[in-house]
């Protein structure tokens, strides 16, 4: 059976661009009605995939954090090579750690991490979610228990190398988050789950950043651009972008 997988996606629309990017074992519909929100408000936004995300999960067990970290640069990239001068980020999870580490290697207009870690758990929890990613793609694709069960164990045999440098990726950008001056919008569910959620109070106390928000989300969980609080981080997400000091 052919499922349709989600795409990466590029709305144009204003001069204004913002680079939307996903979590780890996530992909742009995590993102895409907050893309499809800031299109409507005049904003450009261009969400990439990282290398093996997406796609069929033992495609993820061969990449690594500086794969998924050449894709958030090409993403960069491609919005400068197409005459987009100004740049903010927003990112979910993972996604949010590549908008700091953006912030203090490039330059961007501002910065938005939704739910993002400044620690991470062990690897042997992390290939849990892993496996449950496996689990969830193999269901899209419309497998049978047995089959799905097979593969998903097939998985578990197969150690995913990169998980220790996923932690120390992580545990870098967390050191470097007092070179971020960006302005910088945290967001933070308070029911989320998977991720220690004084992340963002770490992200918000560090950062240099001259004009900074922490905003706290009562009833969102860690994928909070697809909670029932979303409509209101839309909003607060364009107040943020509408506070910044654009040229165009």
């Amino acid at each position: 059976m052919r499922i349709s997988t989600p795409k990466p996606f590029f709305f144009e629309a204003g001069k204004r661009a913002v680079l939307l990017l996903h979590g780890f074992t996530g992909n742009s519909s995590d993102v895409r009605m907050l893309g499809r929100f800031l299109e409507k408000n005049g904003y450009t936004s261009l969400a990439p995939h990282y290398k093996g995300h997406g796609v069929p999960p033992e495609e993820l067990l061969e990449t690594g954090p500086q794969d998924w970290w050449k894709d958030v640069m090409q993403g960069y990239d491609r919005l400068k090579s197409e005459g987009y001068e100004e740049i903010a980020v927003a990112g979910l999870s993972l996604g949010g750690v590549f908008s700091l580490k953006l912030g203090y290697t490039v330059p961007v207009k501002g910065i938005v991490t939704m739910c993002s870690p400044m620690t991470m758990r062990t690897t042997d929890i992390m290939f849990e979610g892993v496996l449950k990613y496996a689990k969830e793609y193999k269901k899209y694709e419309g497998k049978s228990e047995q089959q799905i069960e097979e593969e998903v164990e097939a998985i578990r045999q197969t150690p995913m190398e990169t998980l220790a440098e996923l932690r120390e990726f992580v545990y870098n950008v967390r050191e470097h988050v007092d070179h971020v001056y960006t302005p910088l919008l945290v967001t933070q569910g308070k029911k989320d789950k998977v991720i220690d959620i004084t992340s963002a109070d770490h992200i918000y106390e560090q950062a240099e950043s001259f004009e900074k928000k922490l905003n706290w989300y009562e009833n969102s969980g860690h994928v909070i651009t697809l909670g029932s609080e979303k409509e209101q981080l839309h909003e607060d997400i364009l107040n943020f972008l509408e506070s910044l000091d654009w040229n165009v």
